[in-house]
């Protein structure tokens, strides 16, 4: 008689990125016939009082400040990495030597230097690694997937036009918090929000050609985080605010795409639009349920674009939630990460996207960063 194995978790970081995962970890054995058992053993931080009340807040048996004792820690088999992106790195090839599963918040590193030593550790282990793209695993968006897979769209994807939109940092007395760093998170716009796009374009058309950018730092300079004087104390920002791009898919595709995090009105917009020579697509995260649907196939005196309200049982994920037409949110594409994270480990399989696609896209950035640099076309 087997015992049904109980997966630990130890997750190093606790603020916004670290509540979103505390919430997956807790849903997804309520929600989801998991293989495993899940306890959430640790959560970490640099702020002793801080972490002690995510510990208590977001349902976690322990509380730590050093990273390392958590992946030390023989009793736990996953690590969570939501910390800073200059961090990601030393601790993933920590877990990794330490034989840990992990999983890691995107962008994967700040460079594909760190990348690239990020995959060689975890080939070298033979340990389960994923990094956290959590919009693959919206419901419609994984639909989508599989609408283009059949066809729906034809046999060949002509356009991938997309928008990530922001405006937290509009405020020009915003001041230099990390994100706005290159030392600490490597980039700006271009690895906090466009690699989500391109994770996207990657997982929805496929790898892209080649590509040709343009960054934009709109404020040079902001107020020091925690300084009275504000006019006085200011420091460069030394990332970009936003990146534009074309681009090539290998398939043929060609690429539109922006990122901004200077949009006034826009809090959280990701669009999507996907041309085929049969068909396209349009998907909005604000309106995350929903899928717009225009076929050529259908005759001619009623096409139009149709709404697709992605809630059916048959539906990715969707079956494990609510009745059609009662809608997920934002927090359920982290949790169905959670549920093919554990799937993978207890089986031991490969899941993606895993260190090597958060390479391949660290690569696009790179390509597009060196394109908007030396205005040119880049081959990836």
């Amino acid at each position: 008689m087997s015992t049904r194995r109980t997966l630990a978790v130890g997750l190093i970081g606790y603020q916004f990125m670290g509540k979103a995962h505390s919430n997956a970890w807790r849903q997804a054995p309520r929600f989801f016939i998991l293989p495993a058992d899940l306890r959430l053993k640790t959560v970490c931080g640099r702020n002793k009082s801080g972490v002690k009340k995510a510990a208590t807040q977001l349902g976690w048996d322990k509380a730590e400040t050093d990273w390392r004792r958590v992946v030390d820690d023989p009793q736990i088999d996953i690590i969570d990495i939501c910390t800073p992106n200059d961090t990601h790195c030393e601790i993933a090839v920590a877990a990794a030597r330490a034989g840990k599963a992990i999983l890691c918040e995107k962008p994967l590193a700040r460079n594909a230097a760190e990348a690239e030593t990020m995959v060689r550790a975890v080939k070298k282990a033979r340990v389960v690694n994923m990094i956290c793209h959590n919009y693959r695993r919206i419901p419609a968006i994984a639909f989508a997937k599989q609408m283009i897979e059949r066809g729906d769209l034809g046999d060949r994807i002509l356009h991938f036009r997309a928008r990530y939109a922001q405006d937290w940092i509009v405020d020009p007395n915003f001041p230099l918090v990390w994100r706005l760093q290159s030392k600490i998170a490597g980039s700006g716009a271009l690895g906090d929000i466009f690699s989500h796009v391109i994770d996207l374009g990657r997982y929805l058309v496929g790898e892209l050609r080649d590509v040709c950018g343009a960054l934009q730092t709109f404020v040079k300079e902001r107020p020091l985080a925690g300084r009275a004087n504000q006019t006085r104390h200011r420091g460069k920002v030394t990332v970009d605010d936003a990146v534009t791009i074309i681009g090539r898919f290998k398939n043929g595709a060609l690429a539109s795409v922006e990122a901004t995090r200077f949009a006034p009105g826009r809090k959280n917009s990701l669009t999507l639009e996907i041309n085929g020579s049969a068909g396209s697509l349009l998907f909005d995260l604000e309106e995350m349920n929903k899928l717009r649907f225009y076929s050529c196939r259908d005759p001619k005196d009623s096409q139009g674009f149709r709404d697709i309200i992605v809630t059916e049982p048959s539906h990715p994920y969707v079956a494990n939630w609510w009745p059609p037409g009662h809608l997920i949110g934002y927090e359920h594409s982290f949790v169905h990460t959670v549920v093919d994270l554990v799937k993978a480990v207890v089986a031991r399989k490969t899941v993606q996207p895993n260190f090597a696609d958060g390479l391949q896209n660290q690569r696009v950035l790179n390509a597009i960063a060196r394109s908007a640099r030396s205005r040119r076309w880049i081959k990836l």
